[in-house]
């Protein structure tokens, strides 16, 4: 069965059981030749169960065919994760009756920290991630390794740039909070976080631009104590996800 154009190989044993319980239309599964395990065979038993073809390749084919070098003797051809819309992710929150919690990431062009946001967005409840165009990492298989299989849950949408982004989240009721150096402490804001909300964060090493932190509606910055002058974006998401989770759920 050839690759289609549309279709893109999952590598590793996690990716591929997290596209397999997901649901996720898979092409085929592919396991090492020799290759042995109760993780595999737990997922070949699961890839037999749901009909999808199941085929043994030598090693070195799929090393061959490895963008990850990460595949551990498993992989999965699957149609490339379908990109979501901002409207779908509010009807997400609405349906879950809850008030939209959305990240938006200015030029976060590292997949790893791409797909490390959407795990953290994911189990901390957030509704969705929103990315620009240009300057984004793309939905590929190294995301989805990242993400520990988070997107294959949590949508992700694009927008035009950053700007019309915040822009037409605010036209739909949210308030655009941006994570800015120059922002007041989190932990002083009194502002009430359990309202319709986006949170805005830059890319790596250059931080929200100058036209994005102008058309914020807030700047929050993470207190840091330490000789370094910043935090990973990965990081920093995490840590402002679960103090806006902590608001939200008065924890």
């Amino acid at each position: 069965m050839a690759q289609k154009e549309s279709e893109e190989f999952l590598e590793g044993r996690n990716p591929v059981l997290e596209a397999l319980n997901s649901g996720r239309k898979l092409s085929k599964v592919v396991i090492a030749k020799g290759a042995r395990g109760e993780h595999l065979k737990g997922i070949e038993e699961l890839v037999r169960r749901k009909g999808i073809p199941l085929e043994y390749w030598e090693k070195r084919e799929m090393d061959r065919r490895s963008v990850t070098d990460r595949h551990q003797g498993v992989m999965a051809l699957a149609e490339a994760l379908p990109y979501s819309t901002l409207d779908e992710m509010l009807s997400r929150a609405i349906t879950k009756d809850e008030k939209p919690l959305l990240l938006l990431l200015d030029g976060v062009e590292d997949p790893h920290n791409l797909g490390s946001i959407i795990r953290t967005a994911e189990v901390s409840g957030a509704h969705g991630v929103l990315v620009p165009e240009r300057r984004s990492a793309s939905l590929n298989a190294s995301v989805l390794r990242a993400s520990a299989g988070a997107a294959n849950y949590l949508p992700v949408a694009k927008v035009k740039n950053t700007v019309r982004g915040i822009e037409e989240l605010k036209a739909k009721g949210c308030w655009v909070i941006g994570a800015d150096l120059e922002g007041s402490v989190f932990w002083k804001e009194t502002f009430d976080f359990t309202l319709p909300l986006c949170l805005v964060l830059g890319g790596e090493g250059k931080g929200l631009s100058r036209l994005a932190k102008e058309k914020c509606d807030l700047l929050l910055r993470i207190p840091m104590q330490g000789k370094v002058a910043s935090l990973n974006v990965s990081v920093a998401a995490g840590i402002l996800l679960y103090e806006i989770l902590r608001r939200r759920q008065d924890y």
